[in-house]
Parts: structure tokens; sequence; C-alpha cells
């Protein structure tokens, strides 16, 4: 038997794999694309050709498995009713089994706050408004031990979120001085973030250790702001830490409304019950460090 992984081809997904394929640990995993059947197999797992809108599949896989981590996701409008059809497929296959099913969530969810925690309200943007009947569901789950991971910005290896203030369009600097490097909004607002080899230990341990119904924000405790992660970026470009704040409106003609208003959202958190409760430990760069000198620098 192993555990069975959902999106390990992803940029969440590859991560948890390596976590798993370094521990050693058996792991199947559901490719969509025969093509990347092969760098799955690579990093030790076996890999099972499927959708996850296949629940028979999903179903059968659960059953036999030594229980699941969930972090695939269509990213579209299907992605609500996609989830929930994935949790009672899922479900059908560990019912009545108590063992551990890891799903994702987001720390969007919570909206604006300078100290969000796992007890927060919440107050999601349109993007994410859809998570909370299905995470309800996964949280009162009986006969199975559910965790919910609600991860920040993550970020590594240039890839994710944080690519696009990297790639952001370039405008002429108010002053005259050259070309500047486009924000997010104002700037103002902080990101919560967490290195995605970091995460990925998060979703391990939980899966070990979490008790059922367990709940916790996966970020590392760093909480810059757009504008210093956008001042980064500009120097690693080469234009001397010139940035230029956005109007909402540029915000959503650049990146759309819905991801655009959840960009724009104010979020600070520490992770500290991860820390506390699972015995976890980030250890990776700085969001900051990565822009600067890291893997997104040019």
């Amino acid at each position: 038997m192993s555990i069975f992984l959902t999106g390990a081809t992803g940029f969440i997904g590859t991560a948890i794999l390596r976590q798993l394929q370094q521990q050693g640990r058996e792991v199947t995993a559901l490719v969509r694309n025969p093509d990347k059947a092969a760098d799955v197999e690579a990093l030790g797992a076996t890999v099972v050709i499927g959708d996850i809108t296949d629940t028979l599949l999903l179903e059968h896989q659960a059953r036999e498995s030594d229980g699941v981590i969930h972090v695939a996701s269509p990213g579209d409008a299907s992605s609500a009713s996609v989830d929930d059809a994935l949790v009672t497929a899922v479900f059908s296959g560990l019912e009545g089994s108590d063992k551990p099913y890891v799903h994702t969530g987001g720390v969007w969810v919570l909206g604006n706050g300078a100290d969000l925690t796992e007890r927060s309200a919440q107050h999601p943007p349109a993007l994410t408004a859809w998570r909370a009947d299905v995470e309800k569901r996964v949280l009162t789950a009986e006969g199975v031990k559910t965790t919910l991971i609600m991860p920040g910005i993550v970020y590594g290896y240039g890839s994710g979120i944080p690519a696009a203030v990297v790639e952001a369009p370039r405008r002429p600097a108010a002053d005259g001085s050259g070309e500047a490097l486009a924000l997010v909004g104002s700037g103002e607002q902080h990101w919560t973030t967490v290195y995605v080899d970091d995460l990925a230990a998060l979703y391990v341990l939980a899966f070990d250790s979490a008790t059922a119904g367990s709940t916790y924000l996966g970020v590392g405790g760093d909480n810059p702001t757009v504008r210093e992660l956008g001042v980064a970026a500009s120097v690693a470009a080469g234009l001397d830490g010139r940035v230029s704040a956005s109007t909402t409106e540029q915000t959503h003609e650049w990146l759309g409304k819905l991801f655009g208003d959840a960009l724009l959202l104010d979020q600070q958190a520490s992770g500290a019950a991860a820390r506390a409760e699972l015995g976890w430990q980030p250890t990776g760069p700085t969001l900051l460090d990565e822009l600067r000198t890291g893997s997104y620098a040019a």
C-alpha cells in the first residue's frame, strides 16, 4: 500500500513527492498527462494515468491506499464541483478506515488581516468563496483522519505566483529616471508567504501526525509588502529598485478581476500552530532573498 497523491506534476505536488521520496515512502501519483509520467516515475512514484474527475478511479485508489494527499485543482469555474465530487469519491474509499486525508485550501479565504490564524473568520474574495462548503465537509467527516492545509503565497524555484512580480509590466518612472516595475496595487498590502519545500514538509507532517478535523495555515511567518517584493525584483532586473504603483483598475486589466482582487488582499500570519502542534520548522530562504539573488533573479 502507498500514499495516493493528486497533483503530483504541479508546483506543490512535485515538492510533496520529493519529500516523500526522500523519506523512502511509497507513493501512487495520479497523472493526467501521460507525457509527464516519466518525470513522476523518476521521483520514485507509481503512476496512475487518470483525471481528478474520474470518481470511480479516485474511490478505488483511496480504498487501496494508506491515505490521500490532495493538491490538484482545475483552477477554473469548475473547481467547486470537481473538488466536491472528489471529496465524495475519496471518502467513499476511506470511510470507516480512520486513514489520513490531507486537503488543500488557501489562506485567501480569510480575507484581510494583520494576525490571521486558523480561528479567524472567513471573508473570502470571489475567487475562493466556493471553498467553504467543501472544507466544512472535510473537517466534519467521520471515519477519516482529515486535515486542511491553507497555504499562503507559495514560492521557490522561480515558479508560482511570485513570478508575476518579476514579469510585471514596465512603465516609465514618475520622476522620468527610466523604466519602473509595475506593482500589484499600491504595494502597501502584505502577502503571507511560504517556501514550497517547507510547505511540502508540512503536508507530510500533517499526514503522519495531525489529529482528525485539524486545520493549519501553511505560511512560514514572513509577510513582506508587495512594494518590498517589487523593489527586490526591480533591483534584480537592473531597474535600480524603481517601481510604479497600480490602480485597482490597472491591476484588474493586468491580472483579471478575480485573481487581481485576491492579490490585493492585505494578509499577515505566523503559522505558529503548525510549529507548536506538529513540530514544523520552515527553513527555506525568504521570498525577498529569492527575488534579489535567488531563483527569480534575472
